[in-house]
């Protein structure tokens, strides 16, 4: 969620308060050019923790907590290599 919300900052725009998380995610394919495919597993992961949180412990397994973290990483890195190459300037 931060790194979205990041990109979208970045872009200039910001999420409406109204779904939000939802929104955020889904600006991903046009931010960082993320496929449907990416975008649907990370709103799925959302979902997922919507209900460990609020309704159900242990609605997640240690298995697509391991892919969750993999996925996260190759997002930080897809992060990483846009805004090196959209806003140089804020890159570390």
């Amino acid at each position: 969620m931060q790194l979205a919300s990041a990109a979208l900052a970045v872009s200039g725009y910001r999420a409406e308060r109204a779904n939000k998380h939802m929104r955020v995610l889904e600006c991903l394919e046009f931010t960082l050019g993320l496929d449907k495919t990416h975008v649907a597993f990370f709103d799925h992961c959302r979902k997922k923790r919507n209900i460990a949180v609020y309704e159900q412990v242990g609605a997640i397994s240690d298995h697509e907590a391991a892919e969750m973290i993999e996925e996260a990483k190759q997002l930080r890195d897809a992060f990483a290599t846009w805004l090196a190459s959209e806003r140089p300037d804020l890159a570390p």
